[in-house]
């Protein structure tokens, strides 16, 4: 008969009836009126068929099968109040599981580094990280969160957004190459020059970039490599394959090492808005915000390195959160 009850919360109020031995003082334990709580122990009765309590002016007693009813009541009351603590914990403390997802470039050029940092600093949380560059279905696919880079304008839609950082394109090279060609002054002087660049379904190459005036400039080319691997890129450009057109986030290491060379440094693509996508704030765990929080703290510091200067600065938006979603 258990299985036919549909309101559990009726167990608690027998319980609490049961322990304070009698329907006023458990009443005044709960801050519910007498009669209420005495109508939802008569409900509970009616709907097992069976009576529970013997009722009499001055006493109140179980009968033998509310006994053993009241047993089972114990347990499972007990089990609630576990899972509430269980819940109490998590929303107080960051702990318990975040599962997200992440192109692999932003894994390598920043965001792994803060995830492992976080993880020292949090040892009762885990993070399981889906290293994938498809678009996924953050509510379908069971995610806390998902991170994407898109150029704005951004698509209004159901999902909120908090904003990360920014990620620019710059060109780079092999020092040794760039040796080996005239000093390229202009995107056009690059026509001459081997390339690889990320996959095109169209097989159409053309490099987009933004001049220091923020105008658009062109280079249409035929490269040698084109991968959607962004790490095949970047070691085919250090070993001399040609020049790429590589996030710069992904190669300030190399640039800074001598591995690369940076070529025409006053061009740069469009900045892509780095954010992650999740159904809502609120409920958010604080296992789940406290990730969202380091993520933004780290890519404000790796932001503000790459892009140092008040006229770089302008070009880094404010991080927020909105219901809107990238294209």
């Amino acid at each position: 008969m258990i299985d036919q009850i549909t309101d559990l919360n009726d167990l608690r109020l027998f319980v609490e009836v049961v322990e304070r031995g009698s329907f006023t003082a458990a009443a005044r334990s709960l801050g519910l009126q007498t009669s209420k709580l005495s109508r939802h122990v008569r409900a509970l009765e009616e709907e097992l068929g069976v009576r529970l309590l013997n009722r009499t002016s001055r006493n109140l007693s179980l009968t033998e099968i509310g006994r053993q009813f009241h047993r089972h009541c114990l347990a499972l009351v007990a089990e609630s109040k576990a899972a509430k603590e269980i819940v109490d914990q998590t929303r107080t403390k960051p702990q318990g599981t975040v599962r997200i997802s992440c192109p692999v470039a932003l894994l390598s050029f920043g965001i792994a580094d803060i995830i492992s940092q976080y993880l020292s600093d949090n040892p009762e949380v885990q993070v399981l990280v889906d290293a994938t560059n498809r678009r996924v279905d953050v509510i379908e696919e069971g995610l806390d969160f998902a991170i994407r880079v898109r150029r704005p304008p951004l698509e209004d839609a159901e999902l909120a957004v908090r904003q990360l950082g920014v990620s620019t394109f710059i060109l780079v090279a092999n020092p040794n190459m760039v040796e080996r060609y005239p000093t390229p002054t202009s995107i056009d002087s690059l026509k001459d020059w081997p390339t690889v660049t990320m996959a095109d379904s169209s097989e159409r190459y053309i490099w987009n970039m933004l001049d220091s005036d923020g105008h658009t400039i062109s280079l249409a080319h035929h490269p040698r490599l084109a991968t959607d691997d962004i790490a095949s890129l970047r070691s085919a450009a250090i070993l001399g394959a040609g020049v790429a057109l590589l996030p710069r986030e992904f190669v300030d290491e190399d640039i800074r090492s001598g591995r690369l060379r940076h070529l025409l440094p006053e061009l740069a693509t469009k900045p892509g808005i780095v954010h992650a996508v999740f159904a809502t704030r609120r409920g958010m765990v604080p296992a789940v915000r406290n990730l969202l929080d380091a993520l933004v703290a780290g890519f404000e510091a790796l932001n503000q390195r790459l892009y140092p200067g008040p006229a770089k600065k302008e070009v880094l938006p404010a991080c927020t959160e909105s219901s809107i979603k990238p294209a």
